[in-house]
């Protein structure tokens, strides 16, 4: 019976062990079952938490310090989610504005330039 009886035990703990904890329902303990979410984590995410609810991942990282897309993605293998959606990296590279470009102008302006100082 016992032989049995520990398998399954150690079954259902793995299972559980890797169930969805939503960022938006989950107590600070529960929160720090993801790997890498340590006290401070949890205690940064559940302040934004009561200044309102994630709407998504983007959300998440834009409110949360020291939440990036790799920590995201990371946090969401271990079974972090965000009202029950998994992460998607190219939601928070649509997100991000423009980035500066220092290329130069592709038409030569230097001519013009010198022609109207003449």
């Amino acid at each position: 019976m016992i032989r049995t009886l520990f398998p399954l035990l150690i079954a259902a703990f793995a299972l559980t062990a890797h169930a969805a904890v939503d960022i938006n329902k989950a107590s600070q303990a529960e929160l720090e079952t993801i790997k890498g979410i340590g006290p401070s984590m949890s205690g940064r995410m559940l302040d934004e938490r009561k200044k309102g609810s994630f709407k998504d991942w983007p959300d998440m990282v834009a409110r949360v310090k020291g939440i990036g897309q790799g920590n995201a993605g990371k946090f969401a293998a271990d079974g972090l989610t965000v009202n029950g959606s998994g992460f998607k990296p190219e939601l928070l590279a649509s997100n991000k504005p423009a980035a500066h470009s220092d290329k130069k102008p592709s038409v030569d302006t230097s001519r013009e330039l010198t022609a109207m100082k003449k």
